[in-house]
């Protein structure tokens, strides 16, 4: 057994499940998946996510709430824009339908003939997100994650 805590520059790897408080809604899980692979301290996870984290060690559990702020921030509404309709060619389009674009995912909130109104505001902005999270296996980084700036092998990019 190793005395490794999670901390800046780790490959860590858990199993998480959230949920909402305000009505215990599952809104993601690792349950029945290969556990989360994470380098730690490269912005990969929400910012309150990986401070609540940090010392912790593999078989340790920790359970705790955090704001939107630490989470995926208020929505904006500078993260609302309105697209031409003829952008989306023959897409049938139903408001509250997520699509994907270049910019990353986003809600339709209206459809007009002539435009449709985006929501790039992320699902949970707004949201305070209680975690319950195991640490399952820490290791050190190697120089060309590092490099990278993200996971290598299984739980990470294969390049």
């Amino acid at each position: 057994m190793t005395d490794e805590k999670l901390e800046k520059d780790m490959i860590a790897s858990v199993h998480y499940t959230g949920t909402l408080p305000k009505n215990g809604e599952v809104f993601d899980s690792s349950e029945g998946r290969d556990p989360l692979t994470f380098l730690v301290g490269h912005k990969q996870m929400i910012p309150g996510f990986e401070r609540e984290m940090l010392g912790a060690a593999v078989g340790e559990r920790r359970e705790f709430t955090l704001t939107a702020d630490d989470a995926y921030g208020m929505p904006s509404d500078e993260h609302v824009v309105k697209v031409s309709r003829e952008e989306f060619g023959d897409i049938e389009l139903v408001a509250g339908m997520t699509l994907m674009s270049d910019a990353g995912p986003f809600t339709v909130q209206e459809v007009t003939e002539d435009e449709v109104t985006a929501d790039f505001n992320h699902k949970l902005a707004g949201e305070s997100l209680t975690f319950s999270v195991e640490v399952v296996e820490l290791r050190s980084a190697s120089e060309t994650e590092l490099d990278h700036g993200h996971v290598h092998g299984p739980g990470g990019a294969h390049h």
